[in-house]
């Protein structure tokens, strides 16, 4: 029997991504959801064949129809949701940015911990191919010791469905947040060390803007690793992912891509030395069924509760840094 979910706060992002994953496994199935909007939340249901179509949250949370809650609600409703789906003695998959702050991601996790409850962030890129083939190469040395780090990630926030992301109520960020994490969590996974201070610098390109629109952000972390952070909310989609090493270079243009195949390339003084092209279509799907695995057998799942903290922990100083015009520590 597969492991079911529900998706509480069923928007764009699901049908973009979600359905088209739980479709491709047998391990899991979506089986319920619920979104405000009820009206549209029964379309949504008919037309996708989601057998529970729940009135209220808590009525999801509670059904014993649901082993998992996927929360993908705005980012200021996961603390409440995700420590109600916990009360319910539910699994929780809860969205990046996984909070507001730092303070609130630690009390989820204890409170996950206290009641002894399996709970995951949608950290999907942690499941790309690509970025466990850079993962292993670091790790087998092929670039030496990695120097220098860089991600990178541009989309048009301001002609996206999700509206809600440039609402400072409602989202953690501007593209700090919603992909600078993403870049965050990926060196941190990739490279296996964690970012101990940050300089922001970020602007807002229009009056009307609540959320930066453009940042950069300059990290030192373990490891004597520096990196770079760039991410861009106001240009056409482009993702990058670069180390450097005492002993060459590992690129890869595109890196976080889902929709096409992703080129890494491995290079040493100019001349490449490897080049392999990867596949990522199915890194949604191996999220989702890595954590019915977890669920079943208690497996581990590769973007804990646990560690989300420390990537909120990063966001705050990134944050921090940018009000105060200094460098900041991460707590």
């Amino acid at each position: 029997m597969p492991v079911r979910f529900a998706i509480l706060g069923f928007g764009n992002h699901a049908v973009r991504r979600l359905l088209p994953a739980f479709s491709r496994s047998s391990s899991v199935k979506l089986t319920g959801m619920w979104r405000r909007d009820q009206h549209a939340a029964k379309q949504n249901c008919a037309e996708h064949h989601i057998e529970h179509c729940f009135a209220t949250p808590k009525d999801l949370v509670t059904s014993p129809d649901v082993d998992v809650v996927f929360i993908t609600s705005p980012d200021s409703l996961h603390r409440d949701d995700t420590l109600m789906a916990i009360e319910a003695g539910k699994a929780v998959l809860c969205e990046k940015p996984v909070s507001m702050n730092a303070a609130e991601a630690r009390e989820m996790a204890d409170a996950a911990k206290a009641k002894d409850v399996l709970y995951g962030v949608a950290q999907n890129f942690r499941y790309n191919r690509s970025i466990d083939w850079m993962r292993d190469s670091i790790r087998a040395n092929k670039i030496g010791k990695v120097q220098l780090a860089q991600a990178e990630y541009a989309y048009p926030a301001d002609r996206a469905p999700r509206k809600w992301i440039m609402d400072p109520t409602l989202a953690a960020g501007g593209p700090i947040a919603d992909v600078g994490v993403h870049c965050i969590d990926a060196l941190r996974y990739v490279l296996e060390q964690d970012v101990t201070s940050v300089n922001t610098l970020a602007t807002k390109t229009r009056p009307e803007d609540r959320v930066e629109a453009i940042a950069t952000l300059q990290m030192e972390m373990t490891g004597g690793v520096l990196a770079n952070v760039n991410c861009n909310a106001r240009a056409p989609y482009r993702t990058l992912l670069s180390f450097t090493g005492s002993d060459g270079i590992l690129v890869a243009e595109s890196g976080f891509s889902v929709d096409r195949p992703v080129e890494v390339v491995h290079r040493r003084a100019g001349e490449v030395i490897e080049t392999v092209t990867i596949d990522n279509s199915d890194g949604y799907t191996r999220m989702l069924e890595a954590f019915a695995q977890a669920y079943r057998t208690g497996s581990a799942f590769a973007a804990t509760g646990e560690d989300a903290v420390r990537n909120m922990a990063a966001l705050d100083a990134a944050f921090l840094s940018w009000t105060s015009g200094k460098r900041e520590k991460t707590a």
